[in-house]
């Protein structure tokens, strides 16, 4: 039973709302700060006293106990993206499930805007940051969050020769498994289209295409390999210039999933049937895939795992500084629909 409360000097605490909800001081803590620890018939309680006593949490008289302010930043590169839109999503809710506010950037390929983000994270002295890193970011970039002391976990990309955490899936592996797929199919002329060096993304799923032709003794046509950034613009144009050549591609295996829908865009455009009379493989395997005619084989990547996997690394670096660095990469998956087509005659 709840019991009467005489606040001191006309102020509510933490100890009246605990005493009015007849529980410890720790256990309204854990309620506010959105533990799992607590029953959830305890929590009731606690939260009804909140109600009845119009209680407001201080979130900064709990930093100034804690040094810290349950608050992190989330740096992604391109919110426009679906797959960074879910992977966003995914990370959002981990840290909403622990009672943390998440600020959230789209640096938007800019390392500059990346770079004041990550300042202002400072300045407002956020527990840690999760990174997807622009493209062109800098090693002198990142090891400025290591001199700084900041808690943080790169996410989906990272940064070559940076002692930071990263949480990712297996990209080279990914592309690997689409080109020997089209391989499999009886595809020779594959082509590779989108990505650059720029990214660690771009070189290892380039690196993986790479393999496989190597793998099942295919010589490499780097007239083949088109650089090109990751929208469906850039993959219409790559593959109706590609089909000029005097001995054109009759596949292709494409960055992600937004460069493959551009690529059957572009052979619709000049009359070619995507899986019927050209081979198509995207990556990332978003939910859009699926719903394409044809229905787009990808490279499934589980962005909600990798999203908690991010939150939960970032938790641990921020209770543990000193930790040695982890890198989690996931398996990637094939998934075959109908736009890879199938065995060549």
């Amino acid at each position: 039973m709840s019991k009467t409360v005489k606040r001191k000097n006309g102020r509510l605490t933490l100890r009246d709302l605990a005493a009015h909800a007849d529980v410890s001081p720790a256990t309204v803590s854990l309620v506010l700060r959105k533990s799992p620890l607590v029953a959830q018939v305890t929590r009731e309680r606690v939260l009804a006293s909140i109600e009845t006593l119009g209680y407001v949490y201080n979130r900064g008289a709990a930093s100034l106990r804690t040094q810290r302010t349950h608050t992190v930043g989330v740096a992604i590169n391109e919110l426009a993206n679906p797959y960074f839109a879910e992977l966003t999503a995914a990370i959002e809710r981990a840290f909403n499930a622990i009672g943390y506010s998440v600020f959230l950037s789209n640096s938007a390929e800019d390392p500059a805007r990346q770079d004041q983000f990550i300042d202002t994270m400072r300045e407002y002295n956020a527990d840690g940051l999760i990174i997807c890193p622009a493209a062109g970011t800098t090693v002198k970039s990142m090891q400025r969050l290591i001199r700084f002391d900041m808690p943080c976990v790169q996410v989906s990309r990272y940064v070559r020769g940076v002692a930071l955490d990263f949480a990712g899936s297996d990209n080279r592996r990914g592309t690997y498994l689409a080109t020997e797929h089209l391989i499999s199919l009886g595809h020779r002329r594959i082509a590779m289209i989108g990505g650059n060096d720029l990214t660690s993304t771009g070189f290892e799923r380039r690196k993986g295409y790479t393999d496989a032709l190597k793998a099942h003794g295919i010589a490499l046509d780097e007239a083949l390999m088109v650089s090109a950034t990751a929208t469906r613009e850039h993959g219409a144009d790559a593959i109706k210039a590609l089909l000029k050549a005097k001995i054109p591609p009759t596949a292709a295996a494409c960055y992600n999933d937004l460069v493959a829908f551009g690529v059957m865009l572009g052979l619709r455009q000049i009359g070619i049937e995507p899986g019927d009379d050209f081979a198509v493989v995207g990556c990332d395997d978003i939910s859009e895939a699926a719903l394409w005619s044809p229905a787009l084989s990808s490279i499934a990547i589980d962005t909600l795992e990798m999203g908690k996997l991010a939150a939960e690394m970032l938790m641990h670096r921020i209770a543990n500084h000193g930790a040695r660095r982890r890198d989690v990469v996931l398996e990637p998956k094939l998934v075959v629909r109908a736009s890879s087509g199938t065995m060549q005659k």
